[in-house]
């Protein structure tokens, strides 16, 4: 009998998520077993897991999202907020909303005397203002560590509420350095709460195609234009997904996802629970990935000739294009920071355009990133390995030692530094698939011949680091387990 997940990522062996230095070390340390678990003296920017919990779940129709928390917690929100409502605009949405947030504001005096009171009138207020079909009850460090019962007062509430499903989410920041562990602690809760292991009839083709918030309109109809291809229906969940559709979950024939690590541990749930295989791959990024993704979902449904068939197709038109990009950014050096699959599959997507990779950043590593570093380790020989979470000042340093000529992450910082960059993370542009990699390489070779506004935001802001710290060793503070 398989043991039950807890939602915690680090309870599975191997999992690694604070390291600094050469990739080859990090290969051959982890393949014996010898990349061990360690810590930091000084963290700046940890991301929390309520920020995944939250985001993973945020466009779902029909729902209030209500943080059992003091009143900062919510503004981890913001980005999701964003690709939210940037979302709805590209769907052709004319009035555009916001996702319905509730925070419960603990206090001092509720840390002393408890928050369930607060947690009642917040769930209250929920179904008097929206009535929604869905309400999602976060938890935080703050309730955690206070020891209110949020199951059981969403289970009280249940009764009170019935036509309203009532469902609590344990994301507790302090439970998981692994911010991806907040994905888990939201599937889990839709296993526990709104599927409850029914099991449905398939329905032959149907697939579950598991997508983050960052994952652009552009982007889902990219890769559904790829699944249709060989035959299969689609169910894209989480994001701008409904109660009925993550309802149609159990009925899918396969499940794949585009992230990663987004529903990885899910999808393994899914498999146990209701029998429904599925492809985990890679993110697909760049030719390679592509390539990669696409036969791995087409191997789980049969259909490996149909996919070879199309793929062949697909190299046909893009490759001449490939070219064209390769041509304006061949052996140009490049620095990469984004979530675990983001930040590998750019790395092979340079390889499409000839580009050297001189250094990344990763949350975590585990075997899945072994299979990844080995294989970038073929093409770029040896290269700087940051595993962080956040942690930008490990990468300031870093990208000031190494110099490289463009930046492909979360841009802020790397901007002030006056390095062209561009977003790894855009939830309003293409990047996924075949067409994808032809804007995200075009965009790339633009920002290379036009990084004036860079250089000059560079000449009038200045990152928040002494100078003495660019001449000091970027990972002294991670202690060695």
């Amino acid at each position: 009998m398989a043991v039950q997940y807890s939602g915690v990522r680090e309870s599975k062996e191997g999992r690694v998520n604070d390291f600094g230095g050469s990739s080859v070390n990090a290969q051959e340390q982890f393949a014996g077993k010898c990349l061990k678990r360690a810590d930091r003296s000084f963290a700046q920017g940890l991301q929390c897991q309520q920020i995944n919990s939250m985001a993973c779940l945020m466009s779902l129709e029909d729902s209030v999202f209500i943080s059992h928390s003091p009143q900062g917690c919510v503004g981890c929100t913001i980005m999701a907020v964003d690709m939210f409502r940037v979302g709805q605009a590209h769907r052709g949405e004319k009035l555009i909303k916001n996702p319905r947030i509730i925070v419960t504001n603990l206090d001092q005096k509720s840390v002393v005397f408890g928050g369930e009171q607060k947690l009642r009138e917040s769930v209250k207020k929920a179904v008097e203002r929206y009535n929604p079909k869905l309400i999602f009850v976060y938890a935080s460090c703050a309730s955690g560590i206070i020891g209110d019962d949020i199951d059981s007062i969403c289970q009280d509430l249940g009764d009170e509420y019935p036509d309203q499903t009532i469902i609590p989410i344990h994301c507790e920041g302090f439970k998981s350095k692994i911010c991806a562990s907040g994905f888990d602690a939201a599937f889990l809760a839709i296993n526990k709460y709104i599927l409850k292991k029914q099991k449905l009839p398939t329905v032959p083709n149907l697939i579950n195609l598991f997508a983050p918030t960052t994952v652009s309109y552009a982007d889902q109809k990219e890769m559904e234009r790829m699944l249709k291809l060989i035959g299969a229906e689609v169910n894209y969940i989480p994001f701008y997904s409904s109660l009925e559709k993550i309802k149609r979950i159990p009925q899918a024939a396969a499940s794949t996802s585009i992230c990663k690590v987004f529903a990885d541990e899910f999808m393994k749930t899914l498999e146990e629970d209701y029998y429904i295989p599925y492809s985990h791959t890679v993110m697909p990024i760049g030719i390679r990935n592509t390539d990669k993704w696409y036969r791995g979902i087409a191997k789980v449904i049969g259909k490996e000739k149909e996919v070879e068939e199309i793929i062949a197709k697909e190299h046909e038109r893009i490759e001449p294009l490939v070219a064209k990009i390769r041509a304006r950014l061949e052996g140009k050096r490049v620095f990469i920071c984004g979530g675990t699959g983001r930040s590998f599959a750019a790395a092979a997507l340079i390889d499409d355009f000839g580009m050297k990779l001189v250094g990344l950043e990763t949350p975590t590593y585990d075997a899945d990133a072994q299979v990844d570093v080995e294989y970038l380790n073929g093409i770029h020989k040896d290269f700087v390995i940051d595993i962080a979470n956040m942690q930008p000042f490990e990468q300031v340093n870093l990208v000031k030692k190494l110099k490289p000529d463009a930046f492909i992450g979360v841009p802020e910082w790397a901007a002030k530094l006056g390095i062209p960059t561009t977003h790894v993370l855009d939830g309003k542009r293409p990047t996924m698939g075949y067409d994808g990699l032809l804007y995200l390489g075009n965009k790339i070779a633009d920002q290379l011949s036009n990084p004036g506004f860079n250089k000059k935001l560079a000449e009038h802001v200045k990152l928040p680091y002494r100078d003495s710290w660019y001449e000091q060793d970027a990972f002294k503070y991670i202690i060695k387990g």
